[in-house]
């Protein structure tokens, strides 16, 4: 409970006690009796009369401060001075309760602002500094200790530890780094002294691009929450004008002037929308909160709105759905129990390339290559490479290029890349290279599928490569051989073809990506090794390039839009009843302050709700 809840508390309080000593007074006390309920009303009261008189003074007349102020005084007026202060009373107490509500959705919002470093420690001239992150420039080297917040991008140039980084992914399993492994900032360093080459400024950091994001987010509103405000702008005029008519009218055809004055103050008391213009904008809030806190950064209320409608999900495949990283999955050497020297033999005539392929085969052979002697290497273009390793004459490369040497190789039909191995003039077999599917990825396609979602991906590769891929994740859709330009024109067609009033999501990583991220209704970008262009041109960011959590924005954005379907049927509801109530003399003061005050408390609890989503992964 912050200090000015703590203040309210007590001002209620004292309030609560003079109203008890006020009922207690005679009523032979006649008019004497007013003074004495104006000091409970006032020290209760007194910032909504003069937060009513401001707004009025600016032109804002018909807020929930004029309702209260208008149907308290009246009360006092028609001499129920009881319920007048009671009814003011009881407002406050049910204020207090949403300001609590929403400084606690605030408070856990600003958990995720915590991760900016306020300092960085930084190497210049052999000796150890402390800057502002602002101040630390590309190429210069950061010192992380344990317990400390990395500062900024970078590449681990000495050290090894764990990271926390929850902060930025959700993910509570510690990452494994080492020297040469990119870090982000934002991540908590737990265990070995690191140094860290900074390869962006501060401003163009992982930590800054989330701060921007999140502080941005609030700006884009849903429509759920421009109804609203419309509405409330065009409703709490329409009942002013219809609780004044019941009190003429209802005063004119019975004579009873009283009874409809208080009538009509009841009906001002149920009006007020404060219910729905607080909490629908407190579940996207609370929605965009709550997606963030598990890696999830989603640019607007409006973007969570479009998520929860999603029944088309296009995927790129490179980097997306794969790791865009080569690796071997199978050897086949023509003797069987040749597996070693097969791929021996291909990782060390490669050893020279930095080409992915070559990468791809050291790594597989995990061997030492400067125990080799690789001499007379040369690369032919489209066909492979030939080096003299040991001694021996090694070949290797596609089909053509062994059938250049007079050899034979084996025929396959898989579409992965194929490397041909020979030595020493004789054909060894053959390595089958691919890139390498992300863990969640076939699991992720086959939940959006259980959910009615239309599956697709639109690729570069060959369409032998995208039908593969296609059948080994279950895709409802391929379409292969795209350029840049041909995705944009295929994402028109796949979104003419969509279901009406429904969304079509377009999840991406690469530079190449950002046009048809920007084209699609919600664009989804990976924000671990995606380029910057495509997180720019998204509206979505998957902080960890987890395809599942796909899965999860989607259920946050469902659950969002259910919560605020709820307040919305729920508040209307509530008061259509109690208006009706009220316009019939069914309703008291008391009553009519539940119909506004509580059903604002409960669905701002209701809203609050959005910050403890469960992790769908």
């Amino acid at each position: 409970m912050t200090r000015r809840h703590k203040q309210d508390l007590a001002r209620i309080l004292v309030a609560g006690v003079l109203l008890v000593g006020a009922v207690l007074t005679p009523e032979a006390w006649g008019l004497w009796r007013l003074p004495i309920f104006l000091i409970p009303y006032f020290v209760v009261g007194w910032d909504v009369l003069w937060e009513a008189v401001c707004n009025i003074a600016h032109g804002e007349i018909f807020d929930e401060n004029f309702l209260m102020c208008v149907a308290t005084l009246g009360a006092l007026v028609l001499g129920e001075y009881a319920e007048a202060v009671g009814v003011m009373l009881f407002y406050q107490v049910g204020e207090l309760f949403q300001s609590m509500a929403v400084n606690k959705s605030r408070r856990s919002i600003a958990q995720l602002m915590d991760i900016r470093p306020d300092s960085a420690h930084v190497l210049r001239k052999g000796k150890e500094v402390t800057v502002d992150p602002d101040e630390v420039q590309v190429g210069e080297t950061l010192v992380v200790r344990p317990g400390e917040r990395i500062a900024l991008d970078g590449v681990v140039v000495e050290g090894g530890s764990s990271l926390d980084t929850a902060a930025l992914t959700g993910e509570s399993v510690p990452r494994e780094v080492e020297e040469g492994q990119e870090v982000s900032s934002g991540c908590v360093n737990l265990t070995g002294l690191l140094h860290i080459e900074v390869t962006r400024p501060f401003g163009q950091s992982t930590v800054a691009r989330i701060l921007e994001l999140v502080e941005n987010a609030a700006a884009k509103k849903a429509k759920a929450e421009h109804f609203i405000t419309r509405f409330a702008r065009v409703y709490t005029p329409a009942v002013v004008l219809g609780a004044a008519a019941l009190a003429i009218l209802g005063g004119l055809i019975t004579g009873q002037w009283g009874e409809w004055v208080r009538r009509a103050l009841i009906f001002l008391v149920i009006s007020c929308p404060c219910a729905l213009v607080i909490s629908i904008p407190m579940a996207f809030f609370g929605g965009i909160g709550g997606a963030s806190r598990q890696g999830v950064l989603v640019k607007g209320g409006n973007y969570l709105e479009l998520l929860a409608k999603t029944k088309t999900v296009v995927f790129d495949k490179t980097g997306t759905l794969t790791q865009g990283k080569f690796a071997v999955e199978e050897l086949h050497p023509v003797q069987a129990g040749e597996e070693e020297p097969l791929l021996r033999w291909a990782a060390l005539a490669e050893s020279h390339s930095n080409h992915p392929i070559a990468q791809s085969l050291r790594a597989a052979w995990e061997g030492d290559v400067k125990a080799h002697t690789v001499t007379d290497v040369m690369e032919i273009p489209g066909r492979g490479v030939s080096a003299q390793v040991d001694g021996v004459s090694v070949w290797a490369g596609n089909a053509k290029f062994m059938k250049e040497q007079g050899l034979n190789p084996s025929q396959h039909v898989s579409v992965d890349t194929v490397v041909h191995v020979a030595a020493q003039g004789k054909y060894l077999g053959y390595v089958l290279i691919a890139d390498q599917v992300k863990a969640h990825a076939a699991d992720t396609i086959a939940r959006l599928k259980a959910q009615g979602v239309r599956t697709v991906m639109l690729t570069g590769d060959t369409q032998a490569v995208g039908e593969d891929m296609a059948h080994r994740l279950g895709l409802d859709e391929v379409h292969a051989q795209l350029l840049p330009q041909d995705k944009v024109e295929r994402l028109e067609q796949l979104l003419e073809q969509k279901p009406q009033d429904s969304v079509l999501a377009y999840v991406g990583d690469g530079v190449n990506d950002a046009p048809v991220l920007s084209r699609a209704d919600v664009g989804i970008a990976m924000g671990g090794m995606g380029s910057d262009a495509a997180i720019e041109a998204a509206d979505v960011v998957l902080m960890d390039d987890d395809p599942a959590k796909l899965l999860t924005a989607m259920a946050i954005a469902r659950k969002c839009r259910a919560i605020v379907i709820q307040n919305i049927v729920f508040a209307l509801g509530v008061k259509g009843l109690f208006l009706l109530m009220g316009a019939f003399g069914v309703a008291t003061m008391w009553e009519a302050v539940f119909a506004d005050v509580g059903v604002a408390v409960i669905a701002i609890l209701n809203a609050s709700r959005m910050l403890y989503h469960k992790k769908s992964v």
